[in-house]
């Protein structure tokens, strides 16, 4: 019988007739394997409501206490809302960016798959889907845990439940299913929920604004996420508008009408404990779990810890209102932001994230997450530019010892500028310590320290702590060391974790574990291994030991200030030109903890410091947490010297030097040289001149003075200090180069008509070596004049043009020594209506 067959179905067939048959047979063997490979287990588009239940994801403080379930946002919210309950734009803007062909196609779009295709073989794996609006349901909805798959058969299984549902749902059908399931970012699915979450009303009542803005964000909601990254929103907003004009919905007047329009961005209350904390967790569940969290949720366990963050939210809010209510009397400081974040040092976890005072308070934009929002930080990065010019390895490394002239001091900037800085209330100090400079945050000392360091070091030391927005030193210019720059507060905060930790970098870190609905683990945060430290373990000891000096800032804060916790604590505050910042960062052995104070759109406060708006938010968090724990202090590393120093000059001392203090040093950059700055000279009583050979020994005193630097003797006779007599020759002097003191380089003076001519002149100042006898001035190569008797000044009637100023000091050995040339320009007067509508004046 089997050969009988055997010979019928093969033995007796011409070769033709074989080789159909193993055709035939394996093409029914590929329509069954095809079939099974891509039709078993598809699921019934009739299951299609039961993918409407959204995944339940539970976000846990560290404690186990649950901060927020997804659930639905606001009642009734994710029940269908139809088409004619929606603004016509909302629906136009979707089509328009995700399926222009959705009126068309069957289910799919075949020239859309043939643009991803060509992307992927470029690409040489599945970059693009080409997914209509169609396929896009399909997948959510009814693929289940498929959906993660990035694989041909999923996409092929997903086209083909497409073309099902488009034959048995109308196109209004599959588009509300889309906009009431489509994920919007910020915790919110379905086009109400997104409405709600970010601009506080129905979607019925969106704008075209409102409506492109929502219609660009499922792509990646994270982002163009408009409360964390509002540039890029408004870019893709821009985009969605230009594809609406493409396609016929809009005009392109109505498109730059909409593009104009200011958006006010606001959320309508729902139940949620931490929302800044939980928005940011779940940016970044969106980032590694983002199919886990759409197909059935997860367990997530956080650093939070509530009862921290309730009582940092309880604390901003009564500043805040105590900053706008004041009790002594004065104006409101118009003052409605405020952030604070709280971090392990040395793990990096958030332990408390306050990004607004009210999440849900429009006015104030409260749901804008100000700790991850780019602002100014002030003098908060001072500490960052005295680290890295205390680097040993660097040319003539500082220390905490070194002093620095605290008086107007002029700087070229990279744009060929002057720019002087000036101190907080224009108050000058002379010579102080860095140890004085820092404490009370002195602004002309820290820019003196970043032009001796360099840019590049304190970028370079910056971005290695974590700071990410400071990356590119061409941006930036000396200003930076005073708030010249934008960071955020939690990257700002983790930075100075390294001050306090031994000089290690930390990245915050946000969750502890995550589960899937099974209870599996697929993440468990497990601490670092510490690597090399990013700073000196011996520098960060210095930072510290001078934030930490309630002494050393009594000058500017006073005693018993803002910064004083009743227990060892290093601080730093920061504050913005026209009082649009204030920042206080501060740090115990074991916590570190800023606050941020300030307007989210930017607005300027009234007069209020970082020591009187985020200092007491500050103050009163750490108080509060930190009470009934052990009182923890700071132990020097190795490497270390500790020697008195000359209290002025930060030099040894010399018997002439009358106040002496207690300094640290890197062991390798310890002081050599002796104090200068006191010097004694004998005087004639009688005239109060320095005395000579025929001065009676009766009346010869030896006197001590303080010899300041030429620069800073104006400053001197200001503040009372008696110069040295006249004829004296102070050690050192006559090592002095000759510089230019006056007028600053590059600087641009005005004339007026309003005065006399002959009355609008400027000093020229110089310093020179003690064995000076005469300076000449030459102003663009020729003589202007000759002085011959200290100070060598000399006044000047400015004259319009651009000048190179040059001095040549003679001494008395008949050696002749220049300065370098300075270049400034004066600039005629121009009546208004001859000035040129663009460009400089002639």
């Amino acid at each position: 019988m089997l050969k009988t067959l055997r010979r019928v179905l093969w033995i007796n067939r011409r070769w033709w007739q074989r080789f159909l048959l193993i055709s035939g047979m394996l093409f029914v063997a590929s329509i069954l394997f095809l079939y099974f490979w891509l039709f078993h287990d598809l699921p019934d588009i009739g299951e299609i409501e039961a993918g409407l239940a959204l995944p339940s994801t539970r976000i846990y403080d560290r404690n186990g206490q649950l901060l927020y379930e997804i659930v639905d946002l606001y009642e009734g919210s994710h029940e269908t809302v139809t088409l004619e309950n929606l603004p016509q734009c909302m629906v136009n803007a979707t089509v328009a960016t995700e399926d222009a062909n959705f009126y068309k196609h069957p289910g799919i779009d075949l020239e859309g798959i043939v643009r991803a295709a060509w992307i992927n073989i470029r690409g040489g794996e599945v970059q693009a889907g080409g997914s209509t609006i169609t396929q896009q349901v399909a997948r959510t909805l009814l693929l289940g845990d498929e959906k993660s798959e990035r694989t041909i058969r999923r996409k092929l299984r997903e086209m083909i439940l497409a073309v099902q549902l488009n034959q048995n749902y109308s196109r209004n059908e599959i588009l509300e299913l889309y906009l009431n399931q489509t994920y919007y970012g910020n915790l919110a699915y379905g086009v109400e929920a997104a409405s709600q979450v970010y601009f506080g009303h129905s979607a019925q009542h969106l704008s075209l604004a409102e409506c492109a803005m929502l219609a660009g964000l499922p792509q990646t909601p994270a982002q163009y996420n408009p409360l964390t990254n509002p540039e890029a929103a408004k870019e893709r907003q821009k985009i969605v508008l230009g594809l609406m004009v493409k396609h016929g919905y809009i005009t392109r007047t109505q498109a730059d009408i909409a593009a104009n329009e200011v958006l006010v961005y606001s959320s309508a209350p729902f139940e949620i404990l931490a929302p800044h904390f939980v928005a940011a967790v779940w940016t970044q569940l969106e980032r590694d779990y983002g199919e886990e969290l759409l197909s059935g949720g997860l367990e997530v366990t956080t650093t939070l810890d509530l009862g921290w963050q309730r009582t940092a939210e309880e604390i901003v809010v009564r500043q805040i209102d105590l900053l706008n209510n004041p009790i002594d009397g004065t104006p409101p400081k118009n003052a409605h932001n405020a952030a604070l974040v709280a971090i392990d040092p040395y793990t990096g976890q958030v332990l408390t994230m306050v990004g607004s005072p009210n999440y849900f308070d429009e006015t104030i934009d409260g749901n804008v997450n100000a700790a991850l929002a780019f602002r100014q930080p002030g003098s908060a990065l001072k500490p960052f530019t005295y680290a890295a010019a205390f680097d040993p390895n660097s040319d003539e490394p500082m220390t905490p010892a070194t002093m620095i002239l605290d008086i107007g001091t002029p700087f070229v900037t990279r744009r060929l500028e002057s720019y002087t800085p000036s101190n907080f209330g224009l108050v000058e100090h002379g010579p102080v310590r860095i140890r004085e400079a820092l404490a009370g945050s002195y602004n002309i000392p820290a820019v003196v320290a970043l032009d001796h360091v360099g840019m590049d070091s304190l970028i370079s030391l910056t971005t290695r702590l974590g700071i990410s927005t400071l990356t590119d030193s061409s941006r930036f210019d000396l200003s930076l060391t005073l708030g010249g720059g934008e960071v955020q507060l939690v990257e700002l905060t983790s930075a100075y974790a390294a001050f306090t930790n031994g000089g290690q970098r930390i990245d915050p870190v946000y969750i502890l574990d995550v589960r899937n609905k099974e209870g599996e683990i697929l993440y468990q945060w497990k601490p670092k291994a510490l690597g090399a430290w990013e700073l000196d373990p011996r520098i960060a000891f210095l930072i510290t030991d001078i934030l930490s000096d309630e002494d050393a800032r009594i000058p500017s804060f006073g005693r018993g200030s803002a910064l004083s916790i009743g227990r060892p604590a290093a601080a730093k505050t920061g504050t913005t030109t026209d009082f649009r910042d204030n920042w206080t960062i501060g740090y115990t052995p074991n916590l570190v903890v800023g606050v941020w104070v300030g307007n989210a759109d930017n607005t300027a406060m009234k007069n209020i410091s970082g020591i009187s708006g985020a200092g007491p938010i500050w103050n009163q968090f750490m108080r509060a947490v930190l009470l009934g724990q052990p009182e923890l202090t700071w132990t020097p590393p190795s490497g270390l010297a500790r020697m008195q120093v000359c209290a002025m000059s930060g030099l040894l001392p010399t018997p002439e030097c009358p106040q002496r203090a207690w300094e640290w040093f890197l062991e390798e950059v310890v002081p050599t040289e002796k104090d200068n700055l006191y010097q004694t000279f004998v005087i004639d009583t009688r005239t109060g001149l320095l005395a000579d050979e025929n001065t009676p020994s009766e009346f010869r005193k030896e006197e001590v003075f303080l010899v300041l630097p030429q620069e800073a003797r104006t400053w001197a006779a200001q503040h009372g200090i008696p110069a040295p007599p006249l004829g004296a020759v102070p050690v050192g002097e006559n090592d002095i180069p000759v510089r230019l003191l006056s007028p600053d380089p590059y600087t641009v003076f005005q004339l007026t008509p309003f005065t006399p001519l002959e009355t609008q002149r400027i000093l020229l100042r110089v310093t020179t070596p003690a064995n000076t006898v005469r300076i000449q001035y030459l102003l663009d190569g020729a003589l202007l004049g000759e002085v011959t008797a200290y100070p060598f000044e000399m006044w000047w009637v400015l004259t319009p043009g651009e000048h190179f100023l040059q001095a040549a000091a003679t001494l008395d050995s008949g050696e002749t020594i220049q300065s370098e040339d300075i270049y400034f320009r004066v600039n005629s007067w121009i009546p208004p209506d001859e000035r040129p509508i663009s460009g400089e004046a002639e």
